[in-house]
Formats: C-alpha cells, structure tokens, sequence
C-alpha cells in the first residue's frame, strides 16, 4: 500500500490514487514527464509547501477507506501497449481533429473580438502536429518492436539499433509536447471560456483541457511505467 509523504514520487501517487491526477494537475505538479520527483522536490519547484500539499493529497486519497490500485500497474508490457494504443492513441486520433475543426470556428466567429484566439489555434496546432507523428511512430515502430522483444526467446535485432534509441525519441517529444500543453493552458487562461463566448467556444476549450488531461495520464504510463 502507498502511503503518501514527502518522499513518494508523483508517479507513484498517480499509480496508487489515480483519481488524484486532477489534483496534481490543479496544483501545476507534473506527473508525466516529471513523475520521478519525490512530492517535496515538486512542490518547492511549484512553490506549495510540501507539508500542507501532502496532508491534503494524503486526505483526499482515501476513497472508502481503500485505496485505488490503476490497472495499467498489473498489465505486461504487450498489454499495456495494447491498452495506450485502444485508449489514448484512439481518443487523440478522433479528438485532435474535433477540436482543430471547433478552434478554426471560434477564431472565425470571435477573433476579431478576441485577437488571442489566433495565437490559441496555433499552439493548437503545433500540439496536433507534434502529436499525430508521434503516435504514427509509436504504432508503427516501438510498439512492434515492444511486441516483438516481449514475445521472443532471444534478443530480437532491430533495424534502428538498440531498443533505446526510438524510447529516447518518444521520451524527447513528450517533453515538447508537454511544453506546448503548458503555453496552450497560459493562452487560454486555465481554458476559461469569456462571458461573451459561445457554446462552441466553450465546448472548444472544454475539448483542449480534456486533450491535455488524457495526454498527462498517457504519457505517464509510457514514462513511468512502460
């Protein structure tokens, strides 16, 4: 059982209370690429105290008096890339799409009242760009190759050398990707819609602040765990 204290790693915090990736994320502690800092590192860089944070996430992990356990900690390493492929690689295939359609018609109805708009649809943009060949990569290369090593009596040979090689590429780009998440959140201000928006508007920034969420959680599983 994982008992939360200053020294517990955000990613073991997500890996035991996966309900409490939400509260990682209002407080700016970055359990993705950043999931091997102990809380206390985390927070000092956040400027939280550490004490107070981890009493509150500490409160709010009980749920029933048990913790969770996420499933993605159980899975071998053919189930969990089956798993990131049927659930974020899908969700991100349908949703990026959707929500460029939806920016381009905000930017189009609002960007004369709203100019920052424009800049929004660029992140955007940047943040599908990188993501969509990232996924394409991880499909078509390391998820095969992951495959291959797992079901394999001896060491496979790749076409790209060492199995690290394609990991350090995928590992690079999610902290790019990451970077770009981060701005788009500063640009919308924490995806608040403004009173003059419109139910697209909304349901456009409701759309990135579920891309980012889902993006966090799955690039933990591929840092942190796989």
């Amino acid at each position: 059982m994982t008992k939360i204290d200053e020294s517990t790693t955000l990613a073991m915090v997500v890996d035991a209370f996966p309900h409490l990736t939400r509260e990682l994320q209002r407080r700016d502690l970055d359990f993705c690429c950043g999931g091997q800092r102990t809380l206390a590192d985390a927070c000092a860089e956040a400027g939280l105290d550490p004490a107070t944070t981890v009493a509150e996430l500490a409160e709010l992990s009980e749920v029933d008096g048990t913790p969770e356990i996420a499933e993605w900690t159980t899975m071998s390493a053919v189930e969990l890339v089956d798993h990131i492929e049927s659930t974020h690689h899908k969700f991100l295939w349908e949703d990026l799409p959707r929500v460029t359609a939806l920016a381009e018609k905000i930017v189009m109805v609002h960007g004369e009242r709203h100019p920052e708009l424009a800049e929004i649809a660029r992140c955007f943009a940047e943040v599908r760009a990188d993501l969509e060949p990232h996924l394409t990569k991880e499909e078509r290369v390391l998820f095969p190759a992951i495959r291959e090593l797992a079901d394999s009596s001896e060491m496979p040979t790749f076409n790209f050398g060492s199995l690290q090689n394609p990991i350090s590429v995928m590992m690079s780009e999610h902290d790019t990707v990451g970077d770009l998440l981060t701005e788009l959140r500063r640009l919308t201000n924490d995806y608040t819609t403004p009173a003059d928006g419109c139910a697209t508007y909304a349901a456009c920034f409701a759309g990135m602040e579920e891309i980012e969420a889902d993006t966090h959680l799955h690039v933990h599983k591929e840092n942190n765990v796989l």
